[in-house]
């Protein structure tokens, strides 16, 4: 084995419906070419995102039997603020149902219009929540964060120059800076403890609290402990707790390493944030002993953090996403490298070069794999990201990927083998694809329910 076998047994199985190539074909029309659109019944291997998707634990269940449904001040609200206080270490803990709502409550409150917000890179929810206050998302991930064939051990890593200069020059109008542990838009890198401790003190001399998105800590704190020098003999346990010693404050989705279907939460040291969040939170959430969430839902939330750190677990979480990349090395796929946590990232600038980033190569290739294998992955790059300017001249990222993203002790090492082989397959024909136009696109998180069509072959040799 190249990688550790399955550190648990299957309990419960549920059927995967074969769909045939016509009927996939019939749905991705129906859904304007975008596979969010697309029925969860109707996906053999769902790749699209690892947020909510995991599969819980026994004790976990059997820790939703144990609901206390009160209203305020449910037991299960203690065990999960006592689990939350030992791993992160922050005073004030503020359930969410989910991720979302942390940063929503977390910006609505500390931002205003003009503000800044630096951060490795933005994801997509982040970056919207901060442009709807008015305010600008900068992204400072270091250079080579940037370059899909970089084999840079932590290419999640902010780069402390940009963000000394930032803050030099606008330091006014940043309130917070954001790291993302790991970065998930730059290929589920890892971030180092040394960057961390060299973000902390350009913070700390700019007076600027540092704010982490925690929601894959203990991803990060493993590649920490199996790539920097110094920490292989410490427990990934004691690796997060002091990565999050030298923030301010973290916002989370439990639903990546907590391992469960829907929670979050927003975790802070300062008392008058928390205090103007809470209020906040009462109004659009619910009492802040449960903030959206069932008991139950908080009793999970709090086992799944510790069982996250379980090293047998993470081990097997990793190597199952590094063999899912190495097959595709091996075949001459281009993927971002090292190869991320939580999903593998095709490089689609590189896959289907011929097709221009106005043309939307990532989304070309996520339609290809649902039509021709039943495979549903997520495009990051043009559909997600691309902008227009202030004089209206669209901006495209710099990355053009496709995210692979492996739910957490869903499937096995034969499906990653079966989506191996189907991205290979469509990579040997990749000359076939067409580029896409929008039909459709709302004003925010376009990618979500836009719709598209095909480029027909004409066109393109007119267009040339």
């Amino acid at each position: 084995m190249r990688f550790p076998a399955e550190p648990f047994r299957i309990k419960v199985v549920e059927p995967l419906r074969r769909v045939s190539q016509e009927e996939r074909e019939r749905l991705i029309l129906e859904a304007g070419l975008n596979i969010f659109a697309v029925p969860a019944d109707s996906i053999y291997v769902d790749l699209l995102t690892d947020s909510g998707t995991s599969a819980m634990s026994d004790q976990q269940w059997a820790g939703m039997m144990l609901g206390d449904e009160s209203y305020a001040g449910s037991k299960n609200f203690y065990h999960f603020e006592k689990t939350v206080r030992e791993i992160f270490g922050f005073r004030h803990v503020i359930p969410t149902h989910q991720g979302r709502v942390a940063e929503n409550l977390l910006f609505s409150t500390i931002l205003k219009a003009g503000d800044v917000v630096p951060n490795n890179i933005h994801f997509d929810t982040t970056r919207a929540n901060v442009q709807h206050q008015g305010a600008e998302a900068v992204d400072l991930v270091i250079d080579e964060g940037l370059v899909p064939a970089s084999t840079h051990p932590f290419k999640g890593n902010l780069d402390p120059v940009k963000l000394d200069r930032l803050l030099t020059e606008k330091g006014a109008c940043v309130p917070m800076v954001m790291l993302t542990v790991t970065n998930n838009s730059g290929g589920g890198q890892p971030v180092s403890m040394a960057n961390v401790r060299a973000v902390r003190e350009v913070c700390t001399r700019h007076q600027v609290p540092l704010i982490f998105d925690a929601c894959r800590f203990a991803e990060n704190c493993f590649f920490i402990q199996q790539r920097e020098p110094g920490y292989a003999n410490h427990s990934v346990e004691s690796i997060a707790k002091e990565l999050f010693s030298f923030g301010d404050g973290c916002t989370m989705s439990a639903k990546k390493d907590g391992l469960v279907n829907i929670g979050g939460f927003l975790a802070l040291n300062d008392e008058d944030w928390a205090k103007r969040i809470t209020n906040l939170l009462i109004l659009i959430e619910g009492f802040p002993t449960y903030g959206g969430l069932a008991g139950r839902d908080l009793e999970a939330i709090a086992r799944g953090l510790k069982e996250v750190l379980n090293e047998d677990y993470l081990a097997f979480r990793i190597g199952q996403v590094a063999h899912l990349g190495e097959l595709l090395m091996n075949a001459g796929v281009p993927i971002v490298t090292p190869v991320g946590g939580h999903a593998v990232y095709v490089d689609a600038k590189r896959f289907l070069p011929d097709i221009p980033q106005s043309q939307f190569p990532g989304q070309a290739l996520v339609v290809a794999l649902y039509r021709d294998y039943g495979i549903r992955a997520v495009e990051v790059g043009s559909l997600m990201f691309a902008q227009p300017d202030a004089s209206g001249t669209v901006q495209y990222p710099q990355l053009e990927l496709v995210r692979l993203a492996v739910p957490r002790r869903v499937y096995t090492t034969e499906h990653m083998r079966y989506v191996a082989e189907s991205v290979i397959e469509v990579f040997e024909h990749r000359d076939r694809l067409k580029g896409l136009r929008l039909t459709y696109e709302a004003p925010v998180l376009r990618h979500f329910t836009a719709r598209l069509e095909e480029i027909a072959e004409t066109e393109v040799g007119a267009a040339r």
